[in-house]
């Protein structure tokens, strides 16, 4: 019994959803006896396949130049006949752009049950159950799916902290596979973002806002302390709703979900719907004038104070140090 995990990659480099659903992959089959497995499709993907080598009992890769760009029409064609060869009980596809478009497509082609946007993923007597969140976050519930030979379930972001493994899974390449001449998409060109964008979910340092920070104006000293630490600016919705900063900075269930090394949050209370989006950062520090604010559950440290009066200090010590070690 397989375990399937499709390996995400853009432009050379295996993106962290695989590895996080590689550790999930890895704590199902630890517990069912079975084998884990990890497809690849790309152009030129030898040295990702002996990455992922590390981290799956198998590697199963289709190194064909029709791969070189996603393309879910192809991928659909080339899995569909691969998993009703091979009947894993689960594959596993990040719930990402990627995952969006083309696992519904797959499931319908091979009439296998699919549940989508999962917190967690087990396997119980041959079953799939999933957490996924209803009623915009406010519930996590449990879902079991009814009796299957197989199912798919796409994993959300930065949910899961993927662990480092030292494996040596065999590397089996596949045949390319023949492709109907009806493909109606094709890759015209990968367009990256605009200078100046940033992608919150990537980075090692975030300091966020919230309410606290009280009038935009006041946006620039939280600026500055990101800069201060190497970081990036994010925020919470009400900070994005009021127009003050865009959508792409949002941290929780409507925006991003972050596990960045470090996690500054200033003035935010810490509704559920951004907890969600950033419980797994590796070190979480709060700021609030609250000393009730929700936030203080998750924080490894929390500071009871106007942001006001500690980010300038916070600041000013972090620039003494600096200069101090140059």
């Amino acid at each position: 019994m397989d375990i399937f995990v499709l390996a995400e990659h853009r432009r050379g480099e295996i993106r962290e959803i695989t590895f996080e659903m590689l550790t999930k992959g890895r704590e199902i089959v630890e517990k069912n006896g079975s084998r884990l497995s990890t497809i690849i499709l790309g152009k030129n993907i030898r040295k990702s396949a002996e990455i992922l080598a590390r981290y799956a009992d198998r590697v199963l890769v289709i190194d064909d130049d029709r791969f070189e760009f996603f393309n879910s029409d192809l991928y659909q064609q080339a899995l569909s006949k691969i998993i009703r060869e091979m009947k894993p009980i689960l594959t596993l596809i990040g719930h990402t752009s990627y995952g969006v478009d083309l696992a519904p497509s797959l499931a319908v082609s091979l009439n296998t049950p699919l549940v989508t946007d999962c917190l967690d993923v087990d396997l119980l007597d041959g079953r799939l159950t999933a957490v996924r969140q209803m009623y915009g976050g406010k519930i996590n519930a449990r879902v079991h799916l009814k009796k299957s030979e197989g199912y798919i379930a796409t994993i959300r972001q930065g949910v899961i902290t993927a662990r480092e493994e030292n494996l040596k899974g065999e590397v089996v390449e596949l045949p390319p596979p023949s492709i109907a001449e009806t493909v109606k998409k094709r890759f015209i060109d990968y367009v990256l973002p605009k200078i100046g964008e940033v992608d919150i979910s990537s980075a090692d340092i975030l300091v966020a806002i919230g309410r606290g920070i009280k009038d935009q104006s006041n946006i620039s000293i939280a600026e500055e302390l990101a800069k201060t630490l190497g970081g990036v600016l994010a925020c919470s919705r009400p900070i994005v709703d009021k127009g003050w900063l865009p959508p792409e900075r949002q941290v929780g269930s409507s925006g991003k979900t972050v596990k960045p090394k470090l996690y500054l949050a200033m003035g935010i209370s810490g509704a559920f719907q951004h907890i969600i989006g950033m419980k797994n950062s590796q070190l979480i520090i709060a700021i609030n004038k609250d000393p009730n604010a929700p936030i203080f559950n998750v924080a490894h440290y929390g500071v009871v104070e106007d942001l006001f009066k500690i980010v300038p200090l916070l600041i000013g010590k972090i620039k003494e140090v600096k200069k101090k070690g140059s």
